[in-house]
C-alpha cells in the first residue's frame, strides 16, 4: 500500500534558529546546514549526535537530523513534541513532521519535487533534469522578472492585487514556457504499465 503524500509547503526561515544534527564529515549535515543559511536561517551544528539533550533544542524552530539512528530519532520526537519544533529525521519518516524534498535551484527559485520516500531516485532524475534547464538564462529572466516587478510597484502604487499591475507581470512573462517529458525503462514499457 502506497504511504499518503506529503503536503508540499516551503518554510521562510529568515531570523529563525534551525539545528543541524550530524559529523562535520557528514556530506548531507553539511548541505542542510549550507541550504538553511542560504535560505537565511540562524544555524546551529551539533556534531556528536550522542552528546544531544533537549536543552540545546529549546529555542529552536526546525530539526534536521542526519544520522540514520533510531534511538536519537525517537528521542528527537519526544522532544519535538514537548518543544513545538518542526523535526526532520532523513531516511526516517515515522520520526519527523518534515520529510526533505529534492531541490532544483537557480536564484530564489526553488522546486520541491516529493515522492512521500517511494522513489527518492526519480525525485533525483527529476532535480537533476529541472536544474540543468534552469540554467543562467533561466535566473537572468527572474531576475529581470523581479526588476519588472519592482518597477511596476513604484510606477503604480495602491493594493498588490491591482489589475495595472496583475497585467503588467503577466505580460512580462508572456512567451515563457516549460516543456516535459518522460522515458521510461523497457520493462515497464513491455508490463502495460
Amino acid at each position: 500500500m502506497l504511504r499518503r503524500p506529503f503536503f508540499p509547503v516551503s518554510l521562510n526561515l529568515e531570523g529563525r534558529v534551525c539545528v543541524v544534527i550530524g559529523s562535520a564529515e557528514d556530506r548531507e549535515a553539511v548541505e542542510k546546514a549550507t541550504a538553511l543559511t542560504e535560505a537565511g536561517a540562524t544555524v546551529r551544528r551539533l556534531y556528536d549526535p550522542e552528546a544531544v539533550s533537549e536543552t540545546d533544542l529549546g529555542d529552536v524552530f526546525f530539526v534536521i537530523s542526519t544520522p540514520q539512528d533510531e534511538k536519537l530519532s525517537a528521542r528527537l520526537r519526544q522532544w519535538a513534541e514537548r518543544g513545538k519544533f518542526l523535526l526532520c529525521c532523513i531516511d526516517q519518516p515515522k520520526y519527523g513532521f518534515v520529510a526533505m524534498a529534492a531541490i532544483a535551484k537557480a536564484g530564489p527559485v526553488r522546486v520541491a519535487i516529493s515522492t512521500a520516500g517511494l522513489a527518492p531516485r526519480v525525485a533525483k532524475i527529476l532535480k537533476m533534469a529541472l536544474q540543468r534547464a534552469m540554467d543562467r538564462k533561466f535566473e537572468r529572466f527572474v531576475k529581470h522578472l523581479a526588476s519588472s516587478r519592482a518597477r511596476t510597484r513604484a510606477e503604480n502604487p495602491g493594493p498588490e492585487d491591482s489589475p495595472i499591475r496583475r497585467r503588467a507581470m503577466i505580460d512580462a512573462a508572456r512567451g515563457f514556457e516549460a516543456t516535459v517529458e518522460f522515458a521510461y525503462p523497457p520493462w515497464f514499457e513491455e508490463s502495460d504499465g
